[in-house]
């Protein structure tokens, strides 16, 4: 069975303006997908779009009108054959603070809400659009769907609480949904990465300094992940017809302290 073949397909990557899902947005691209750049930075997503010839769409993935909306962009360019689930942010916080009072619940409500809400309602809305399309494999393949989930699903950090919970959500519901998708040819995966190099850091000396810092505590090679190198795994996922229902850690080797 050769690999999952997009040209002429589309694809639907959240988050896509900058980081990892760039990264994906570009190497979909590369193998002939029309990519819908689903992001809120209208004036990265629209650069990046317009660079590998693909469409922005302005998309809070929380959003159901958003996520319709993209949803019916990327299906006027081609049949619906890929979702990488990327768009995400973080918040620091201990559940109580050092005076003993208890984290405000608004934080760990929005974190929730973008990254595991926000992942189930894009991956719900592009499913039922992959699932009536024609079937490309003599298997009856339709689509493949990747999610983003952390390290932090699995090694959460000390004030990572917020931030852990969506993401080992994400990894919680990669199974069920691979399986209600089966019956319609739609494969799940999930990649969990871990130190990997973004706009997240910033730019500058202090920056590279910082990063150098962290890639010690990596098992090997003892630095940052590169973006592409996280997008190489999820172009893995899409295009291996036998990959599905799986969480992959890309992280080398790193498991991560409390603090």
């Amino acid at each position: 069975m050769p690999r999952l073949n997009l040209n002429g397909s589309s694809a639907i990557v959240t988050g896509g303006a900058s980081g990892i899902g760039e990264a994906c947005a570009r190497q979909l691209a590369d193998l002939g997908a029309r990519v819908v750049i689903a992001d809120l930075n209208e004036d990265a997503g629209t650069a990046v779009a317009k660079e590998i010839g693909g469409l922005f769409v302005m998309c809070d993935v929380s959003n159901e009108e958003d996520g319709a909306a993209a949803v019916a962009a990327a299906s006027e360019m081609g049949p619906l054959r890929v979702l990488v689930n990327s768009a995400g942010l973080g918040w620091a916080g201990r559940t109580i603070d050092r005076n003993n009072e208890p984290m405000e619940q608004k934080h760990f409500d929005f974190v929730i809400k973008v990254n595991l809400l926000g992942s189930f309602n894009m991956l719900r809305l592009s499913a039922a659009a992959m699932a009536k399309t024609e079937a490309i494999t003599e298997d009856g393949q339709r689509g493949a769907i990747v999610n983003m989930a952390s390290v932090a699903a699995f090694d959460g950090q000390t004030g990572q609480a917020c931030y852990s919970a969506s993401k080992g959500g994400i990894v919680g519901m990669t199974l069920p949904i691979a399986r209600d998708l089966a019956p319609a040819g739609i494969r799940v995966n999930t990649v969990a990465p871990g130190l990997i190099d973004t706009p997240i850091y910033g730019v500058g000396e202090a920056s590279e300094a910082f990063k150098a810092n962290l890639g010690k505590s990596v098992l090997f090679p003892k630095r940052l992940g590169s973006a592409e190198e996280l997008a190489f795994m999820v172009i893995d996922l899409i295009t291996n017809p036998y990959m599905n229902a799986e969480i992959v850690r890309v992280d080398g080797g790193i498991r991560m302290p409390p603090k």
